[in-house]
């Protein structure tokens, strides 16, 4: 599965990255490929490709504000979580992106 996302938090500084990473993690351990992009204090970093974008199966915006660009995400089945859930459990929310997209491919 490609998996597509952004993180973004209130403040942009710690939970944006680690959701980022934790997020990362939890789909390369299930076997999946994976790019979040970071919208922080800095700004964008990590951004997503047209072409990663056009690949992926699923898009994730773990996010607790307005993300920049989601109209990039037009035609894509898109899942939406606080960066709290991506923080704390990255594997089940990993399992539940798998689960949609399994769903969406037997209908």
């Amino acid at each position: 599965m490609n998996i597509v996302g952004i993180s973004a938090c209130t403040v942009g500084i710690a939970h944006t990255y680690i959701a980022q990473k934790k997020i990362e993690i939890a789909a390369k351990k299930a076997g999946h490929n994976v790019k979040i992009e970071t919208q922080g204090t800095i700004g964008i970093e990590n951004a997503l490709t047209e072409s990663e974008i056009e690949q992926a199966d699923i898009v994730l915006l773990a996010a607790d504000v307005q993300v920049s660009g989601e109209e990039r995400f037009t035609g894509k089945k898109i899942v939406r979580v606080k960066t709290e859930i991506a923080v704390k459990s990255p594997n089940k929310l990993i399992e539940k992106l798998q689960q949609l997209v399994l769903e969406s491919e037997n209908i």
